[in-house]
C-alpha cells in the first residue's frame, strides 16, 4: 500500500485552535450513518453491558528549555521516551533535539537545575541523552519543564491540565490521549447509571505515532515501540463484557493498541506488560475491539491507516463529511464513534 492512499487535504481552518468548554459539548460523529450527537449524549449510542475502556497516562512536562554549554546558546529538549532507567542513577531518555545540527555528542544543555549530555548524533532530530540532577528527576522535570502542546496547537489554554484526561494518573507520554480529553465527570456519572463498565490500561504515547509517513509504502514505515500495560483487571472485564454480550468500546487508538497487543491466539486476551510496535493497517482481523471512540487525525499519519483498517476504503467518506460540516480536526477536535464490522 503507497503511503499517499492516506493522504487527504486538511484546511487550517477545520484544525481546532481552542478547547471546547465543557470538554463535554463537542461534537460526536457516528460513523455508520454519518448521524451526530453532542458528546455528553454518548450513553444514547451505547448499551448497558459494554465496556469502555481508557487509557490513564498522564502527560509529563516534557519540554525542557536551556541554554548550551558553554557557548549559552538556546536548546530545546522533547523528552519522548525514558529509555534505561538502569544506565545511572537518572535513566537514559529518549529526545527531540532543537536545534539539532548544534547538538552532537558530548553536548551538554543546562535546563535549570536538570544537565543533559547528548550521547548519540541525532538522527531526524531525535538522539540520546542523560539528564542529571540534585534529587528525583520526574521531580525536577516537572519542575522545569513544559507541557509538549502538539505542534499544529497555535491557540492557548487556560490551564495546562486542559490537556490531561480526567483518568491521568501516570507520568510518562509526550502527548495526550486526546479520545478521552472529552469525557467530564458527569458524563461518566451517566454511562455508570446506564449500566456502561470502565476499565483502564496504560500506554506511554511517543512522538512517533503522530509523524506523518514518507512517501513510499505503508509497510515499509516503522512505528517505535510504547510501554504498555494491560492488567488482570482489565482481562476480567473484557470476559465479563464477552460473557453477557456487551461490547469492548476503546477511547483512543493508543487504547486500540494496547488491547490487540494482548491479544491471544484462541481469540482471547490476555496480561500484557511489554513494549509494543503492533501498526494495525488494513486486513488486520481484530481480536478484542468492537468498537472505537477517537479523534480525526492528520493526514498521512499511522492514525489514518489504523482507521482504514475499521472502515475501509470508507474512512475517505466519513472524513469528506466531517470536514463539510465543519467537524473540529485533532487533539483539541471532535470525535467519532466507529464500530468494527468483522
Amino acid at each position: 500500500m503507497r503511503t499517499d492512499l492516506f493522504d487527504y487535504e486538511l484546511p487550517a481552518s477545520s484544525i481546532a485552535q481552542h478547547a471546547i468548554e465543557p470538554r463535554h459539548d463537542a461534537r460526536l460523529l457516528v460513523a455508520s450513518n454519518l448521524s451526530e450527537v453532542p458528546f455528553h449524549r454518548l450513553a444514547t449510542i451505547l448499551e448497558p453491558g459494554d465496556l469502555l475502556v481508557v487509557n490513564r497516562t498522564k502527560v509529563r512536562a516534557a519540554r525542557l528549555i536551556g541554554r548550551r554549554v558553554p557557548t549559552g546558546g538556546k536548546a530545546e529538549i522533547l523528552l519522548t521516551k525514558r529509555v534505561d532507567p538502569r544506565y545511572s542513577d537518572e535513566g537514559r531518555w529518549e529526545a527531540l533535539l532543537r536545534p539539532a545540527k548544534k547538538l552532537g555528542v558530548g553536548a551538554v544543555i543546562e535546563c535549570g537545575a536538570i544537565t543533559a549530555e547528548v550521547l548519540s548524533d541525532p538522527v531526524e532530530g531525535v538522539a540520546t541523552v542523560t539528564l542529571t540532577t540534585g534529587g528525583d528527576i520526574e521531580e525536577a522535570i516537572a519542575d522545569a519543564g513544559e507541557l509538549p502542546l502538539p505542534p499544529y496547537f497555535h491557540g492557548s489554554l487556560d490551564s495546562p491540565e486542559r490537556y490531561q484526561t480526567m483518568f491521568a494518573k501516570t507520568v510518562g507520554s509526550s502527548a495526550a490521549p486526546t479520545a478521552s480529553l472529552h469525557f467530564t465527570q458527569q458524563v461518566v456519572d451517566d454511562l455508570v447509571a446506564w449500566g456502561v463498565e470502565f476499565a483502564e490500561v496504560e500506554l506511554l504515547i511517543g512522538l512517533d505515532t503522530f509523524r506523518p509517513m514518507t512517501d513510499g509504502r505503508v509497510e515499509d514505515h516503522r512505528i517505535h515501540s510504547e510501554r504498555v500495560i494491560v492488567g488482570s483487571d482489565v482481562v476480567d472485564a473484557v470476559e465479563r463484557v464477552r460473557e453477557t454480550g456487551g461490547r469492548v468500546v476503546a477511547v483512543g487508538t493508543t487504547v486500540v493498541r494496547s488491547l490487540e497487543s494482548a491479544a491471544t491466539s484462541d481469540g482471547r486476551i490476555g496480561t500484557f506488560e511489554d513494549e509494543t510496535d503492533l501498526f494495525i493497517k488494513p486486513g488486520y482481523r481484530f481480536g478484542v475491539v468492537d468498537a472505537l471512540i477517537t479523534n480525526f487525525h492528520a493526514p498521512r499519519t499511522s492514525l489514518i491507516v489504523m482507521i482504514a483498517a475499521v472502515l475501509n476504503d470508507r474512512w475517505r467518506t466519513v472524513y469528506d463529511h466531517a470536514l463539510k460540516e465543519g467537524f473540529r480536526f485533532l487533539s483539541f477536535g471532535d470525535a467519532m464513534f466507529i464500530e468494527v464490522v468483522r
